[in-house]
């Protein structure tokens, strides 16, 4: 159907209105009231237009199109409304533009200068009314409300959720909630949809909630953008919420390789960036809900994986930990042929000899290898064809560079963080200290020092200091202390683990110093007890060096026969390689990946020092990418596994638990674990799973949400 517009021929559809036609065709016409993804009501009076053969302005947004018509927008009578409508509402809207979160977007900042207009001629003392922060995520700013609804409608249109709605109040007619309650008590569900609306200042995020570094999306969507890999979180949680575990699996595999050792170990650092912790203080269990979907994956997805055809580059990766697994995987996919050498005699670096079985089972590294190795492969799976990924064990490589004068086009090294550190303190070498990465390693190979009646002192408070209390409990130790330099609320342990080694009889002693690992009284050369000293005060001084001060009379002793120092570890080997290396033996690479001999990338915990499977595996994705460009190809590794479907925006009302604490699954008791390595947390049950995923408020549903244009954008 066509039309005319300000002396211009528009093509419109049928059932549109003017407001609508007008701005498909670019042309500008002020609007308030009116959002592209909510009906219109006319009631904000901006839209007016004039229309041949009709004596008085019309509403654009409340009139349908008709062949033929012939539309003014400039018109003397609707300009008249118009300005006179503007003013009405800065009458008593707030003049302190900059100081408003919205300045520079916001609509009705936009749309008086596109007018022309001014308050003065109507201008009179606002009433104050307080801006309601009583809720989380959401602050409420009623002096800068202009009552357009469009904040009611989509809570009530696009969401289904009904909670707000006009309030006559003493103040006036604003927007709220039935009886004044608070959003929780009227059932909202935080969708942030009614902030996205909002053409004013009005209804915002909570204040000082985004980072200004971060993009807008990474801000509305904190887990996604706290997780290293940025495995779309919110997607992959809805699957699990409609029991789509095989989707859901796939929707995490587009990003990680190892999605059920990720549901055993992660850090999880996408749990603490959950919106939900300033809700009611417990995150959607992100780590346990991958875990979920990941032990019910049935493997369809498998059909979409990439599988380019071969390059006839060759690429070598030394170090068959999750960094070198995932580069050598996105390679291999990409069409590059990929050898991997791993100086131990399986794969899988610190997921296999670093971490506990009771926390990552063999079985589950084998498997999740054994599908990296399988859809590496595609369809060139027959035995006559060569393996897109060879794995060769027990071979070091102390020279990298070497293999480039072998015929490899490039070379990842992933070599981890295998070396223990032992500080140089009185007693260091006495019979009975070990370092974490020898007994961490002994424990899972079978061939841990025998602690049965033992007495055992860890030294160090992160999650690694944990391992090996936890596995000196499991071999018969007869007590463990762990000893930190930090106060308990600064270790960089989790809580978590921390509450479940107090349940197994690990005994805590935070914020002292290491004074001496103390010989037998008989002189034997073996450990007889550990000395530690209550810190006072831990600072860094002007030199960035860290000063102790110890507290008078706290000296501790505490009887040992073997002392584990798990306070660091660093890289075996990478002194000889002939790269530029940093503090100590990390390499130096840039942000790619790129190390300072061309041709060689490095990735993973030698280059950052020891942080986390999953910041491994982002590391080997950017790693793998770098590599693909520099041997010709486009570089990008990203796939869609599964069908990406537009979430649906209509969610309702809040379902039942939904501001409840986390889900809890099921846990083996402490006595019956603290004896053996099996695994003693079970997986979610589907009713668990769907509940817990439940709990999501569903962030990225703000990004569906169409931006107006404002009218410089015409």
């Amino acid at each position: 159907m066509k039309l005319t517009i300000n002396g211009a021929e528009v093509e419109a559809r049928e059932g549109q209105n003017v407001l609508e036609a007008a701005l498909d065709a670019g042309i500008y016409i002020p609007h308030l009231c009116k959002h592209p993804d909510l009906e219109a009501v006319g009631g904000c009076r901006l839209c007016m237009v004039e229309i041949e053969g009709q004596d008085e302005p019309v509403c654009a947004c409340k009139t349908q199109v008709a062949e033929g018509m012939v539309v003014n927008t400039t018109g003397e009578q609707a300009e008249r409304v118009r300005k006179l409508a503007m003013e009405l509402i800065l009458a008593t809207h707030p003049a302190d533009c900059t100081g408003c979160p919205k300045y520079g977007k916001c609509e009705l900042q936009s749309m008086y200068q596109y007018l022309g207009v001014s308050p003065a001629r109507w201008r009179t003392k606002s009433r104050p009314v307080a801006t309601d922060e009583s809720n989380p995520l959401i602050t409420h700013m009623f002096t800068r409300c202009i009552r357009c609804g469009r904040c009611v409608r989509a809570c009530r249109e696009l969401r289904g959720a009904g909670v707000l709605d006009y309030q006559r109040t003493e103040d006036g007619i604003r927007i709220g909630t039935d009886g004044s309650v608070s959003l929780q008590e009227a059932g909202c569900r935080f969708c942030g949809a009614c902030i996205e609306v909002c053409p004013t200042g009005s209804i915002v995020d909570t204040l000082d909630m985004f980072d200004e570094n971060k993009s807008y999306a990474d801000n509305v969507v904190p887990c996604r953008s706290g997780c290293p890999a940025h495995v779309d979180i919110p997607r992959y949680l809805r699957h699990i919420r409609n029991g789509e575990y095989t989707r859901a699996a796939a929707v995490v595999r587009e990003k990680v390789p190892f999605p059920e050792s990720l549901g055993d170990i992660c850090v999880h650092s996408c749990q603490d960036a959950c919106k939900r912790n300033e809700l009611n203080g417990t995150p959607v269990s992100v780590c346990r809900l991958k875990r979920a979907a990941a032990v019910r994956d049935a493997g369809d997805w498998k059909a979409n994986v990439r599988h380019e055809p071969l390059s006839g580059k060759s690429v070598a990766v030394v170090g068959a930990g999750p960094a070198g697994l995932t580069a050598a995987l996105y390679c291999a996919e990409k069409g590059h042929k990929v050898v991997v050498f791993e100086a131990n005699e399986k794969v899988g670096g610190q997921m296999r000899y670093g971490i506990p079985a009771y926390r990552l089972p063999d079985a589950t590294v084998d498997a999740e290898v054994a599908t990296i190795l399988e859809i590496a492969q595609g369809d060139d799976a027959e035995p006559r064809i060569e393996p897109r990924i060879e794995l060769r064990c027990g071979e070091r490589i102390a020279d990298p560079k070497a293999l480039l004068d072998q015929g490899f086009d490039a070379v990842l090294v992933a070599v981890g963080t295998h070396d223990g550190t032992v500080l140089p303190m009185p007693g260091h070498d006495l019979e009975g200290v070990l370092r974490n990465t020898d007994f961490l390693k002994a424990a899972r190979m079978g061939s841990a020092p025998d602690l049965t009646g033992k007495r055992v002192v860890v030294l160090g408070g992160g999650n690694v200091a944990y391992d090996c209390a936890r596995t000196a409990v499991r071999l018969g130790a007869a007590s463990v202390d762990v000893a930190c330099l930090e106060a308990q609320d600064a270790m960089t342990s989790t809580p978590e683990e921390r509450a479940e080694a107090a349940e197994e009889g690990v005994v805590l002693h935070d914020a002292y110093a290491f004074t001496s690992i103390n010989e037998t009284e008989d002189g034997s050369g073996k450990v007889g007890s550990m000395t530690i000293h209550k810190i006072e005060r831990f600072y860094f001084d002007e030199n960035h060096r860290a000063v102790t001060e110890l507290l008078d009379g706290g000296e501790k002793t505490i009887d040992a026969d073997c002392v584990i120092f798990a306070v660091g570890q660093k890289p075996e080997g990478t002194a000889q390689m002939g790269l530029e290396l940093t503090h100590g033996p990390y390499i130096v690479a840039d942000t790619e990946g790129k190390t300072s001999v061309e041709g060689i990338w490095s990735a993973g915990d030698c280059v950052t020092g020891t942080k986390s499977v999953i910041a491994a595996i982002a590391a080997g994705r950017t790693c793998a990418s770098a590599i693909d460009r520099a041997l010709g190809g486009d570089g990008n590794i990203n796939e869609e596994l599964t069908e990406h479907d537009a979430p649906e925006q209509w969610i309702g009302r809040v379902p039942e638990g939904f501001y409840d604490d986390a889900v809890q699954p099921e846990f083996v008791d402490a006595q019956t674990r603290k004896d053996n390595f099996d695994t003693f947390e079970c997986p979610y049950t589907d009713h668990e799973a769907t509940c817990e995923a439940s709990r999501c408020l569903q962030c990225d549903l703000r990004l569906t949400i169409s931006m107006p244009r404002l009218w410089n954008e015409y």
